[in-house]
């Protein structure tokens, strides 16, 4: 399975925050690849399309019940906006 395939609807991930560094968003629409943008609703509703390279998505968003995980292993995806989240919660 292609990494792409996993941007689908209402997956979430982290994009880029000059405020708080990393914000979360969920997926809006099923990202297709080829797509030049990936629709998504942030956490206070408002919608945005925020413009993808193929090579370079934003990071997915662990599920929440690995969200405070003592383990950073355990997480199943390991990268720094990941990683901050868990040490801030």
């Amino acid at each position: 399975m292609a990494v792409a395939a996993l941007y689908t609807q209402y997956n979430r991930v982290w994009i880029p925050d000059p405020e708080e560094v990393w914000k979360s968003a969920e997926i809006a629409k099923d990202y297709r690849v080829g797509d030049k943008v990936l629709r998504l609703l942030l956490e206070d509703g408002t919608e945005l399309d925020y413009s993808v390279d193929p090579e370079s998505l934003p990071p997915l968003r662990n599920p929440d019940i690995l969200v405070g995980e003592n383990d950073l292993t355990a997480l199943s995806y390991l990268h720094e906006p990941a990683v901050l989240h868990n040490l801030r919660v």
